[in-house]
Order: C-alpha cells, then structure tokens, then sequence
C-alpha cells in the first residue's frame, strides 16, 4: 500500500488512448488497449489498482524530447488527414497529433504519480513507443512517450541514473540512439536479431558511446527463441541494471516477443514477461525506492497483448 492507504501499483486507460490506433486494418489497431482491459478485468486486476485517466501532454512537454519542426509536421499531417509520417509504416489520420499526445500524456501521468508518491510501480498499455526518433516518426511511433519521461525525470526531478529495459520483439532504437552518449541513461534491450526483424540494429557490439560507452547492453536473439532462450540471456540484463543503481527503472514490455505475434518470430510466452517484470520490481525496490513504469509497446495478436501485460500488472502488484 502507498502512504494514503491505495494500491502500490497505478495504471492509465482509457478512451483517449485507445484511439492510438491505424485504420484499414493496420496491425496497430484501436482495439488493441480494450483487449489488454478486458483480461484485467476478467483476472479482477482492475479491483488491486488505481485506475488514473490520461491527459493531453502540451507542446512543451513534447519538445523535452522533440525537434518543434517535426512537432510542426506532424499537427500538419493530422490536420490534412493523409499521408505518410515516416517512410512506410506510420500512416497519418486526422487527430494523429492529439492521440500520439494523449499517450505522451498518460505516461507522464503514471510517472508523476510515481514521483508524487501516490504509487510505486505503474503500467501504460498503449505506450512504449520506443522507435520515433527526435525528429522523425518510425515503426507505428510518432512521439516517443518513454524519451519525454526521462528528459522529465532528469530536468523536473534531477534523476542522474534511470534505467531502461526493453523486451520488446523489436530493438527499442528510438531510445537506444537518442540516449547513446548520456550516462544518466542505463540501457538494455532484448530483442529478436535485427538481420531478421526491423529496425535491423541493436547488434551486441552496440555498447553506448563517449561518456556512455559500456551503458548500453544489446542481446539480440534468433527467430524462434523462447522462454529457455531469453531466461538464459536475462541475468545479463538484470546485472547490467543492478550495477548502476538506478534511481527509476523503466520497462518496455512489448508482447510482440510473444509466439504467434503475426510481424515478429520469437516464441516467448507470457510467463517471461512476468519473470521480467518480478525481478525489475524487486531492483527497483532495493535501488529506487520501488519507482517502476511499464509501458506495453508492441504485440499485434490480441490474445498476446492481454495475456502479456495482465501478467505484468500482476507481477507490480503482487511484488518481487
């Protein structure tokens, strides 16, 4: 229990950021976040959280990470309704920008509550968007929710060591580059080998740069690995964060990683996520006073996404 009595552990849901989605049938659908919602539901999770709404995060809040021209470009695209914001894989629609902003926002909302006190550990289902850049849209991302939280972190709260892990199918590149040379920011990333999967990066030989080099831990894994593969490579993650002692943990838990996900080709299941996420609180308990925010990233086969992230919300309630 938090101080005022609550649940440890909040999550942000809700209609402004389930309509993050594309249309005509783009894997990144709008039903994605009612999926996760009705296994919480079902499982009576939603009775052992805080249910926070989202908000709209300014244009100020979302020039902490991004260029303001590409802010510009895209109200632009979402104005107009059509058109592509990258090359190929994010279609623009009219509200692109307010609903791209709303996830920016509930992120922020789970990590203020964090901050405030009013919970230790949250989860945002539709977020994650670790492939935009600052000045560009990649891989259905168009603001990059996880690098607007730790440049808050580290100019609101003067945080100098935040760590980030990433299970996504997909290297978390957006975040991987954007922070390379900046040894407030702890990375590590499993992920499927990128000479198969896109973005085509997070090599193991990609260890951070200047100031940051050795920061950054890449552990990309063949098509078609599963629970043995990745609890094998976990340790590695687990000692690379517990070295630096982080001062928040941030955990990207996409569940395209999944079996059966229809654009990606590993074959975890659900009860690695939850091995990830109950060793995550556990670091955050001894190094960050419990400070944890899930975000749920990728998955495309909706049976995955709810199984995944309930899993996850069930690890950051019931604790290491």
């Amino acid at each position: 229990m938090t101080e005022n009595g609550g649940p440890d552990t909040c999550v942000v849901a809700g209609e402004r950021i389930a309509r993050y989605g594309f249309p005509d049938g783009h894997p990144f659908g709008p039903d994605r976040h009612d999926a996760f919602w009705r296994e919480l539901v079902a499982q009576g999770f939603d009775r052992r959280v805080q249910t926070l709404a989202p908000r709209r995060a300014t244009r100020a809040e979302l020039e902490t990470f991004h260029d303001p021209g590409y802010v510009d470009f895209v109200i632009a695209c979402s104005a107009a309704g059509e058109g592509l914001l990258d090359a190929g894989d994010t279609p623009a629609f009219k509200g692109v920008f307010e609903a791209a902003s709303d996830v920016v926002g509930a992120s922020l909302v789970a990590m203020e509550a964090i901050m405030s006190g009013r919970a230790r550990r949250g989860f945002v289902p539709i977020a994650g968007l670790h492939h935009a850049g600052r000045a560009h849209a990649a891989g259905f991302c168009v603001f990059n929710d996880i690098g607007v939280v730790i440049e808050t972190l580290k100019r609101e709260h003067g945080l100098a060591r935040i760590a980030y892990v990433d299970i996504d199918a997909h290297h978390g590149d957006g975040v991987c580059y954007a922070f390379e040379d900046d040894p407030a920011v702890v990375f590590a990333d499993t992920h499927e080998d990128g000479r198969f999967l896109y973005p085509g990066t997070g090599a193991a030989d990609e260890v951070g740069t200047g100031a940051a080099t050795g920061y950054n831990l890449n552990l990309p894994l063949p098509p078609g690995a599963g629970d043995a593969e990745f609890l094998a490579a976990w340790p590695a993650i687990e000692e690379h964060i517990e070295r630096h002692a982080p001062q928040f943990v941030l955990f990207q838990c996409g569940a395209d990683s999944l079996g059966g996900d229809p654009i990606a080709h590993l074959a975890l299941t659900e009860e690695a996520h939850g091995h990830a996420a109950g060793r995550l609180v556990a670091l955050a308990d001894r190094h960050a006073a419990g400070r944890i925010l899930g975000f749920g990233g990728g998955g495309y086969n909706r049976r995955n996404i709810a199984r995944a992230w309930t899993r996850v919300v069930r690890a950051f309630v019931e604790g290491a």
